[in-house]
């Protein structure tokens, strides 16, 4: 959808379904979901508290898969739905062929403990990506990748947005770096919110408690043609076989697309909280969420520089997200987030100088005020 595809009455639905604290500026660890994500989880619950048969709860598995296939561009057949983050990263990782997967030691600790857990297991083997000297936050350039990519290299696994620094990462010339290798995308922190072609990943993968304001337990994997080539269902269960149903006592073969990494039947409430999420981005369109979420992420940088306050996430709008990060004098970003707190602002502390600020299509000139009451007085 473009930009002004959520004009007039669906935006103001929109905004208007979400009740967080005035002062939340803490989506880059978690969105508090909207009403009709709440009424969706209310309704399904109490029709299985009435007996309403399985198959008919599970409907919302195939509502949130079609909105996931619809938003992000992939096949159908090339999505399957998944609990967490963490999980669609280890079933990538357990599945790849055999040989060097290539990844920042910057990223997000799901994005690394699904690759050690897999060199453990004996599966793939873990190189990480040579750092910058003197910048340990630099991010994930085209030219880092191509300097340090190999033969051996099978798959390079990045972030979409980098969760320290909110970075945007330059995902086509990710994918010319990579070649024909697995691409892998840890979405999470700007599926949604960005604009972007996520069809140049061979695996996205992203949870939707964060920016899809879906909640805890709901997230999927997708999967291009070339990864489903390449990746076995090694953690794959009995929902992710043929005849599933057919109690034989025999093992049976994958089945054909992404839904092969299936490990059982999860639970529709949270397919419906997906699906009720999904469905609120396209109503008001991807365009405009990211263009309100630029605007104020714009303002917020604008009135910290004005107030002295170092921004050390990217500025310019095309390189960055939705989170932004003010710097603090070494040792007192603690002591910030406790007066942060004091004065009804959510935001996240990371290492002794650093508070990171992430805004969402919701948030008000107010929560800028009350976070630059804090910080542009820190002194």
């Amino acid at each position: 959808m473009t930009a002004d595809a959520g004009t007039g009455s669906s935006l103001d639905a929109y905004l208007a379904s979400f009740a967080e604290p005035v002062g939340y500026l803490n989506f880059g660890s978690y969105g508090p979901p909207s009403r009709v994500v709440i009424d969706t989880i209310t309704r399904l619950a109490t029709a299985a508290s009435a007996g309403v048969p399985s198959s008919g709860l599970h409907a919302e598995d195939e509502r949130a898969l079609a909105a996931v296939s619809r938003l992000s561009g992939f096949d159908r057949s090339g999505v399957v739905l998944a609990s967490s983050t963490s999980l669609g990263l280890m079933q990538v990782a357990f599945g790849l062929p055999r040989g060097e997967v290539l990844v920042s030691g910057a990223e997000f600790p799901s994005n690394l403990y699904a690759w050690w857990r897999s060199e453990e297991a004996g599966l793939t083997t873990v190189r990480t990506l040579p750092p910058v000297p003197g910048r340990p936050l630099a991010p994930v350039t085209p030219e880092r990748v191509a300097d340090a990519v190999g033969p051996d290299t099978v798959a390079v696994a990045m972030s979409a947005v980098d969760f320290r620094t909110g970075a945007v990462a330059d995902l086509a010339g990710l994918r010319e770096a990579v070649g024909d290798r697995l691409l892998v995308v840890d979405g999470i922190q700007g599926f949604g919110v960005i604009e972007a072609d996520w069809t140049l990943a061979d695996a996205l993968v992203v949870g939707g408690q964060k920016w899809l304001r879906a909640g805890w337990g709901t997230g999927f994997v997708a999967l291009s043609p070339r990864a489903l080539d390449r990746l076995r269902p090694v953690l794959g269960g009995w929902t992710g076989v043929e005849g599933a149903s057919r109690y034989d006592g025999s093992p049976h073969a994958p089945l054909p697309g992404a839904q092969r990494l299936s490990v059982t039947n999860g639970s529709p409430f949270a397919s419906g909280a997906l699906a009720a999420a999904l469905s609120q981005v396209e109503s008001v369109g991807v365009g405009m969420i990211a263009s309100r979420i630029g605007d104020t992420a714009g303002a917020l940088i604008e009135r910290l520089e004005e107030a002295g306050v170092p921004v050390l996430s990217p500025v310019a709008r095309e390189e960055r997200a939705g989170i932004v990060v003010a710097g603090a004098p070494s040792g007192s970003a603690a002591s910030l987030g406790a007066r942060l707190e004091a004065a009804g602002v959510t935001a996240t502390i990371h290492g002794d100088d650093r508070v990171r600020l992430s805004v969402h299509a919701t948030t008000t000139p107010a929560a800028l005020d009350a976070a630059l009451t804090v910080l542009g007085g820190r002194a």
